[in-house]
């Protein structure tokens, strides 16, 4: 059996809460008291389902209670009906502005008020049940939602490592470009530089992107990926190919996919890494800032991780050397802003190198 549903009626006349009491007691657990202050006490014990409440009260009128209840969190849920003598547009108006949902004038008819009653409370339960399904539904999607955010990293992830591995690198790779990239963006913001463009970045999808931005070399022939020596000039243009090669293949997969910011970032990884602050980069041979941020940064990133790390034609550096070749880029090779960011973090990117050499 369902438990009554509890009513507070508010007046400063007796007759009328003992009139409410008595049409109200037959079907609500009813609570009458004579002042909002008393119902404010109350309140503090009982959770009501509806409160029934006069507007022409000593003190506290009824206008200002329901100010009050609505400023309370604990209680700006609860529905409240205006019962009043004072009638008129005016004075209805101002007690459905002020968050009542209904205003009932005094005489009242006592099967009307019981409808008005039944009415307000079944609109108040739905809405609550109303609410428990929206989050309901909001906790499955979210979850939902970071199941399938987990399996698209996984496959990253091991796709990712596929492609580095074929040159010789590991997964330490991708996850140390990642941290580089995050220590880099966080410094930045820092340091206000590039601030209005980072701000707008959602690093959710934008940090795990990264791991595609050489996926172009699932491409390149194992030869000139292994080649214990320096390539010739025609193995090195081979070689260059990996970057349209890895941007057609994340463009096609757009193509399937509309509208995806993971996406978005990946393709400006792969196209734009290898470009060089003074022009001399490929595939497009972009400068300065017409380089898009994203590449800028992750030209640092790579670099370094390719100087500190041991590949098939060279022996890894110390983090100090690497930074001094990363220094020396400014201006030519790198952005000199990020320069100045890398400047400040190159111990960090130590640590990261010797923290996941392999991962």
């Amino acid at each position: 059996m369902n438990a009554m549903k509890k009513i507070i009626t508010v007046d400063d006349n007796l007759t009328n809460l003992t009139v409410l009491k008595n049409i109200l007691k037959p079907v609500y657990e009813t609570y009458p008291v004579s002042s909002a202050a008393k119902m404010f006490d109350l309140l503090e014990k009982v959770t009501p389902d509806l409160i029934l409440l006069d507007v022409e009260m000593p003190d506290i009128s009824g206008y200002d209670a329901i100010r009050l209840l609505k400023s309370n969190p604990a209680h700006r849920d609860i529905p409240v009906i205006f019962v009043s003598a004072l009638s008129g547009e005016k004075e209805e108006l101002t007690g459905l502005e002020l968050g009542a949902v209904d205003y009932i004038y005094k005489p009242f008819v006592a099967s009307v008020l019981l409808r008005h009653i039944e009415t307000h409370l079944k609109l108040a339960e739905a809405k609550r049940e109303l609410l428990e399904l929206n989050g309901d539904i909001q906790r499955k999607l979210s979850t939902k939602i970071m199941e399938v955010f987990e399996l698209q990293n996984s496959i990253l992830d091991i796709v990712a490592s596929m492609v580095e591995s074929r040159d010789g690198t590991t997964g330490g790779h991708i996850y140390r470009i990642q941290k580089y990239l995050m220590c880099l963006i966080e410094s930045m913001v820092e340091q206000d530089i590039y601030t209005d463009e980072v701000t707008g970045w959602d690093l959710d999808f934008l940090i795990p992107s990264s791991q595609l931005h050489d996926v172009g070399k699932i491409a390149i022939s194992d030869i000139i990926l292994n080649k214990p020596g320096k390539l010739t000039p025609e193995e090195y243009e081979v070689m260059k190919t990996h970057v349209p090669l890895g941007a057609d293949a994340i463009s096609r997969m757009q193509g399937n996919v509309k509208g995806s910011s993971f996406l978005n970032y990946a393709l400006v990884f792969a196209e734009a890494h290898h470009e060089r602050w003074d022009g001399l980069g490929y595939p497009y041979g972009l400068s300065g800032e017409n380089i898009p941020l994203i590449g800028r940064i992750m030209a640092i990133a790579d670099v370094y991780d390719a100087l500190v790390s041991t590949r098939p034609y060279k022996e890894p550096l110390s983090p100090e050397k690497a930074a001094m070749i990363i220094l020396d880029g400014d201006g030519t090779q790198f952005d000199p802003n990020i320069i100045k960011v890398f400047k400040s973090v190159s111990d960090k990117f130590a640590e990261i190198a010797a923290l996941y050499q392999e991962f």
